[in-house]
């Protein structure tokens, strides 16, 4: 029986951390188990927006693609998520592979077939981040979310059973798979370009500090921004989202936001900058091995997938709480230590693209084989 590979992928309108890792699971998939068909399968797909290994897959999109808004803001479909991901048919593939931190994984397999989720986290914004998300709501507002999440649980936690083996991108996220959907999960980290994000053009460092995130609640910029108003350090914010504008509003003369930026101008800014700062609890977080990568300390939060990647004296410093007085704790903190470069790179490469490909691969081939699933 020859392979016959479906992807899932949430959704395609930017190229985060998620997406990134969605390439590599392509490039292992077009280079070691070579399947006789594959289709990429997502709730909805901005054009042009993706890495080639993505763009040139053939991809279908569902229902809510061409509905009212559907492309631009489609979280506001959430409450449909499950339905849309339900109707795909997959009946012609024998091998499911969903890259998830939504509803990718409540895909239903067709009979027969083997179904692996690399699992982000469990939805946050049900489980661990719901009143960053929704707390702010009122009234009928917030009764129509609680009731909307709640279904979502249900649903989250049914539908997990219709994978047969999960990934998990960090122990932190591990111990949430096994929380909510009381699974266990193999451990493979995320794939980092440690090969593009390096020091070896020689920048020499300059006077501001960096965040890199989406501008979203839970990222916390917010209280950065408020941090660095008081401080008074330079700042430079890379990223977008629905707070942006919200956010510059915040800020001071020192703060500036760089929006969207292309990987050689992170790179640069990466290398440039005194430290990173990354003030959210991460499911693993990317954007801090990228810098670490690059040589540069992390300024951390000291919670998620940051204590895995982080190590504290040695490639960065931690604060304890999401508060303005932690994070200029931290950076006074920060200031009184000297960080080795070459030992913060060190620090990153075993997050390389490389070790994803190969423990990635090697774990898929096992179950294969163990399932007796021919991929010749």
């Amino acid at each position: 029986m020859n392979l016959k590979i479906a992807v899932i992928h949430d959704w395609l309108v930017g190229r985060r951390g998620g997406e990134k890792v969605l390439e590599e699971i392509l490039y292992v998939i077009e280079h070691n188990l070579k399947p006789q068909k594959l289709e990429l399968f997502t709730l909805v797909y901005r054009k042009g927006t993706q890495a080639e290994i993505i763009e040139k897959q053939k991809i279908n999109v569902s229902f809510i693609q061409k509905a009212p808004f559907g492309l631009r803001k489609y979280r506001n479909y959430l409450p449909l998520f499950p339905a849309a991901i339900e109707y795909f048919d997959l009946r012609e593939f024998n091998l499911i592979i969903s890259s998830t931190h939504a509803v990718a994984k409540g895909i239903i397999p067709p009979p027969g077939s083997l179904h692996i989720s690399y699992c982000h986290t469990p939805m946050r914004y049900i489980w661990n981040h719901f009143h960053s998300y929704f707390g702010h709501k009122k009234g009928i507002k917030k009764v129509f979310y609680s009731y909307i999440t709640n279904y979502l649980r249900v649903w989250d936690q049914i539908s997990s059973e219709r994978v047969d083996f999960f990934i998990a991108n960090s122990n932190n996220v591990r111990k949430r798979i096994k929380r909510y959907y009381d699974r266990d999960s193999e451990l493979i980290y995320p794939p980092v370009d440690t090969d593009f994000f390096n020091c070896e053009n020689g920048e020499k460092k300059k006077d501001f500090f960096l965040i890199v995130s989406a501008m979203v609640p839970y990222k916390k910029v917010d209280i950065v921004i408020e941090a660095f108003n008081y401080l008074g350090f330079p700042l430079k914010i890379v990223g977008e989202g629905p707070e942006f504008k919200k956010l510059r509003k915040r800020a001071k003369g020192n703060i500036e936001f760089l929006g969207y930026v292309d990987d050689f101008s992170l790179k640069k800014l990466y290398s440039e900058a005194r430290a990173l700062v990354f003030p959210a609890e991460e499911d693993f977080g990317i954007v801090p091995v990228e810098a670490q990568a690059c040589g540069t300390p992390v300024i951390a939060f000291r919670k998620g997938g940051t204590m895995e990647t982080v190590k504290e004296e040695d490639t960065g410093v931690f604060f304890n709480e999401q508060t303005v007085e932690g994070i200029s704790s931290a950076i006074d903190k920060f200031l009184n230590k000297r960080f080795n470069k070459v030992l913060i790179r060190e620090n990153a490469l075993k997050f390389s693209k490389e070790n994803f490909r190969k423990k990635f691969s090697l774990f898929v081939e096992k179950i294969l084989k163990e399932r007796k699933i021919d991929k010749s």
